[in-house]
């Protein structure tokens, strides 16, 4: 079966992969944002928490 996931849940999983020690930049080239996107998720999930 395949499926493909929200931009809320790709975003989340691309969290969770950091926090786990993925480095940023890895993380950053496998979901094809930028890194300050990506940082600014973590930001975003450290400070609201899981929110749409």
């Amino acid at each position: 079966m395949l499926w493909e996931l929200s931009v809320t849940e790709q975003r989340y999983r691309a969290v969770l992969e950091v926090r786990a020690g993925v480095p940023v930049t890895e993380v950053a080239d496998r979901y094809g944002v930028s890194r300050q996107s990506l940082h600014a998720w973590l930001r975003r999930y450290r400070d609201d928490g899981l929110v749409s």
